[in-house]
């Protein structure tokens, strides 16, 4: 009964982190994203077409290099385990 309670509580603990990381990745991605390729200076209420494909491409690329490195920290921590586990031995 306690285990599946700190089991819980680990799942919990591991939802509201990713959660948190998605959140931030947005936050930064849009504001990157506004900053590259919005003016600073509104001329219409709506996106141009210029704008409109930047801001595509732009966050098409942040979700590509999220992903790649995302990958990657998952590999490396992977290898980390295992190396770990070879010298436990």
């Amino acid at each position: 009964m306690a285990q599946q309670m700190l089991d819980e509580e680990k799942l919990k603990l591991i939802t509201e982190l990713e959660i948190e990381m998605m959140a931030d990745m947005y936050n930064r991605m849009t504001s990157a994203c506004h900053k590259k390729c919005i003016p600073p200076k509104y001329r219409d209420a709506d996106l141009g077409k210029g704008e409109s494909v930047c801001l595509d491409r732009c966050v098409a690329k942040y979700l590509d290099v999220h992903e790649r490195v995302g990958k990657k920290l998952t590999t490396l921590s992977q290898q980390d385990e295992e190396l770990m586990k070879k010298m436990s031995q």
